[in-house]
């Protein structure tokens, strides 16, 4: 699967940012991330629209015009001028959302310096001088709990604990297969890089890693995969989708008022990881993190 992104106006495929989508494909990027990215190129190239300038134009301002330019832009994306509703009202980003479209775009910026030498390089081209520090969220014990109540549904009460018992990332765990990736006797779950999910789920990074979940919760995996699957109707053996797991989140948001993302999850997993003891560099590594810096950044 590929990406592109046309202008409405003219029809046209905009060359630059598509080859991009295309060289984040062929590194094995996942489908969801490179939707995410066109998404981000496809707001900063609304927000050049209306300020009528070419991506390259960029390139010759100075760099105290550079850093007001991408500041702006996250202003703009805060004010939620990035989307249209249907309703008329705006739907303003956090700043966590807007630093990650600026830093999609940042690294688009580095494709066309390292493609196009001709271009040079961006003079404020440092994730940190223009944003903020962002710590995400941790989700506590008793939200957990709230959620897991509130759930009608098993798979989606079987979904959060494995989240939380492994800080697997949602891609991550959505492309577990129950017959390759399960060690029953050791109660371990193993990633797997895969391309050819059904459910376009797969591994950040091309990993390969492994997580224990605990007696209770192996139990209850157990117990769904022998009774529980056969009331899926339809959907029995059809793998979950991220924009699914979203959905049911943000319904039991509405129903608690309680809310909890994958990512709060992991965050959770690796302040109980903490707590339990563990050096960072293991939790680092149960995370799939390269870098202790980002691990660090993910503990109370």
């Amino acid at each position: 699967k590929y990406f592109f992104i046309r202008n409405l106006e003219t029809m046209s495929i905009e060359e630059l940012p598509s080859k991009y989508l295309m060289h984040k494909i062929k590194c094995k990027r996942s489908p969801n991330t490179v939707k995410r990215t066109a998404f981000s190129i496809c707001y900063y190239m609304k927000y050049m629209a209306e300020k009528e300038m070419e991506l390259t134009e960029v390139y010759q301002l100075d760099y105290e015009k550079q850093t007001e330019h991408f500041v702006e832009f996250l202003y703009w994306l805060k004010a939620g001028n990035h989307t249209e509703q249907t309703s008329g009202e705006k739907k303003c980003p956090n700043e966590g959302t807007c630093n990650a479209y600026l830093k999609d775009v940042f690294r688009f910026y580095l494709f066309i310096e390292a493609e196009y030498e001709q271009y040079g390089s961006l003079k404020t081209l440092s994730y940190n001088q223009i944003i903020e520090e962002h710590r995400g969220r941790t989700a506590k014990e008793n939200q957990i709990i709230t959620i897991l109540q509130a759930c009608t549904n098993r798979r989606d009460q079987l979904l959060l604990l494995m989240l939380a018992e492994t800080g697997y990332r949602i891609g991550e765990l959505l492309g577990v297969k129950y017959v390759k990736d399960i060690d029953y006797r050791n109660h371990m779950i193993r990633v797997c890089f895969r391309e050819d999910n059904e459910n376009e789920a797969r591994a950040k990074n091309a990993e390969y890693r492994s997580a224990k979940i605990s007696n209770d919760t192996f139990e209850f995996l157990m117990d769904y995969l022998a009774k529980y699957r056969k009331i899926m109707g339809e959907n029995i053996g059809k793998p979950l989708r991220v924009d699914s797991v979203y959905d049911m989140l943000d319904r039991m948001e509405k129903k608690t008022g309680v809310k909890i993302t994958p990512h709060m999850l992991r965050h959770y997993f690796a302040n109980m990881r903490k707590q339990a003891g563990w050096e960072l560099e293991m939790i680092s590594q149960a995370l799939g993190h390269k870098h202790l810096d980002t691990t660090i950044k993910y503990l109370d």
